[in-house]
C-alpha cells in the first residue's frame, strides 16, 4: 500500500506563508490527490483537490490563498499557503485515492502572533 508522509508545517504569523509537502511511497500517476485539515472542535474540511491533468478545486475558505500542485515524477503533492489566517490553524493531511483512500498522519500548522 502507498504511504503518504506530510512535512512543512509549523508556526507562522498571520499574513505569512507556508508550503506543505506530501511524499508518496509509490506512484500517484492518474490518481486524485488532495489536502484536508482538521481543527479542534471542527469537522474535517477538504481544502484542495487535484485530479491528474485536471483543474484543481478549493474550498471557499482558502480559494485565492492556497495553491495545490503535483509532480507525478516525484510522487509528490504540495500545498502553497499564502495570506494565512488564525482560522487556518489545523492539522493538515495529505490524501489520495490510490486507488483506495489513503491519508498521511498530518502536519500541524499554527497561525498566531
Amino acid at each position: 500500500q502507498v504511504q503518504l508522509v506530510e512535512s512543512g508545517g509549523g508556526l507562522v504569523q498571520p499574513g505569512g506563508s507556508l508550503r506543505l509537502s506530501c511524499a508518496a511511497s509509490g506512484s500517484i500517476r492518474t490518481y486524485t490527490m488532495g489536502w484536508s485539515r482538521l481543527a479542534p472542535g471542527k469537522q474535517r474540511e477538504i481544502v484542495a483537490t487535484i485530479i491528474d491533468g485536471g483543474t484543481p478545486t478549493y474550498s471557499d475558505s482558502v480559494k485565492g490563498r492556497f495553491t495545490i500542485s503535483r509532480d507525478n515524477a516525484k510522487n509528490a503533492v504540495d500545498l502553497q499557503m499564502n495570506s494565512l489566517k488564525p482560522e487556518d490553524t489545523a492539522v493538515y493531511y495529505c490524501y489520495g485515492y490510490l486507488p483506495g483512500f489513503r491519508s498521511g498522519r498530518g502536519t500541524q500548522v499554527t497561525v498566531s502572533s
